[in-house]
């Protein structure tokens, strides 16, 4: 093996910039390794085609997409601060290298792959615990100035990373662990050769890229950092008790004797509390009044289905009135403020989906709560006459 230097930086520090430049002049590595995978050193690298905004509607990963705008404001909100552009001291790793006619390395793990895996690690209280968190790291970038150079310290690095392995156990696998084997395991093939290898990677990523360095064994195999995961769609799971405890609910009421007055009000009930909630969301996210009537059409019969959401007409309908365009991409990894990007056709279209099906899963909720004690129904009836008489029904169906 090669020789081997890492240096941990801040991604938006002045200081990492100039740390990044001496490093290289003082150990004149044959290959200088960078924390980017092709995606994201093209964005860097201004060489980046327009993105299809037809192919991001039809994904209907509009949360995870959120996730990733929002953080990207924050780092770049942060760097505006600071005067430092997000991710200068990469571009000055791969300028030194250009320069000196060094090999450049790209060493992380496809941006698109990362985000996946992160959100689909994520509980559903997590991603609740995320979105709220994100919301509040908005409002702190935009209130308060922050002492980078304080913050890339080991010791405050280290307890950043403990908070947030506290915070989302399964995010922190995702974001911070895996991308540390990642990282690693690129570093040592690239110095496999006996080539000098200077890697160029954020500060909390030192200590986990040192454990595999000194122990490669510890690796796990790369396949397990990039196949998709795999686990119980919860999400599907829950939209499919819904569906089948509002229909067991509606059957039961038949059966009890109640009268069909209260079935209809049942029905309902389903139909205004996830169409309000899921109209009322998407005019809180800034949508359109038509794309509001969108979603209020749809809610009730989306929320029982397992494949289709109300955010995705609402969104159809918002895109249809807003007409984002591609250059929309590149304003929104430029805006300055929140403000400015909420203007933004396409991020206002993405909010709208996703505000949308959180009102609309808000609705699923609040009905199975409120149903029973708002339409005045005795839940001991319920479960004796109602479900009784249908268990006695089904029965007689098969004598």
């Amino acid at each position: 093996m090669g020789e081997i230097r890492i240096v941990g930086t801040a991604h938006v520090s002045k200081e990492s910039v100039a740390e990044v430049r001496a490093a290289i002049e003082e150990f004149n590595p044959t290959i200088v390794a960078v924390e980017l995978d092709h995606a994201r050193y093209t964005a860097l690298k201004k060489q980046v085609g327009e993105a299809s905004v037809t192919e991001v509607l039809e994904s209907g990963n509009f949360m995870q997409l959120l996730v990733q705008w929002i953080l990207a404001y924050i780092q770049r909100k942060i760097g505006m601060d600071v005067g430092v552009e997000p991710g200068a001291e990469m571009k000055a790793a791969i300028e030194e290298a250009e320069q000196r006619g060094m090999r450049l390395g790209l060493i992380d793990r496809d941006i698109r792959i990362t985000l996946k895996r992160f959100w689909r690690s994520l509980s559903l209280i997590e991603k609740f615990r995320m979105v709220y968190a994100l919301g509040a790291s908005v409002l702190t970038v935009e209130g308060e100035s922050i002492d980078i150079e304080e913050l890339k310290k080991q010791d405050m690095v280290a307890s950043a990373m403990e908070e947030f392995r506290k915070f989302s156990p399964n995010g922190a696998k995702a974001l911070i662990d895996e991308r540390d084997a990642y990282l690693a395991k690129n570093i040592i093939d690239l110095s496999s050769r006996e080539e000098r290898v200077l890697a160029v990677v954020g500060a909390g990523h030192v200590p986990g890229i040192k454990k595999y360095l000194a122990d490669p064994a510890l690796l796990p195999p790369v396949e397990s950092l990039v196949a998709d995961i795999r686990g119980i769609p919860w999400g599907r799971v829950f939209e499919i008790v819904v569906t089948v405890s509002f229909a067991l609910l509606l059957a039961a009421i038949a059966f009890s004797g109640i009268g069909l007055e209260t079935l209809l009000a049942a029905l309902l009930f389903w139909v205004l509390i996830h169409g309000v909630l899921t109209a009322v969301f998407t005019l809180a996210a800034g949508g359109h009044p038509f794309s509001a009537l969108a979603g209020f059409a749809v809610s009730w019969a989306t929320a029982l289905h397992p494949i289709l959401a109300a955010g995705w007409f609402a969104a159809y309908v918002e895109a249809r009135i807003r007409k984002p365009s591609p250059a929309d991409f590149r304003k929104i990894f430029a805006a300055e403020s929140f403000t400015e990007m909420w203007k933004i056709p396409l991020f206002r279209v993405v909010i709208v989906a996703a505000l949308a099906n959180v009102g609309s899963t808000i609705g699923t909720v609040a009905y199975f709560i409120f149903v029973l004690p708002v339409l005045q129904i005795d839940p001991q009836l319920l479960i004796t006459q109602g479900f009784g008489n249908m268990i006695n029904w089904v029965t007689g169906l098969f004598p």
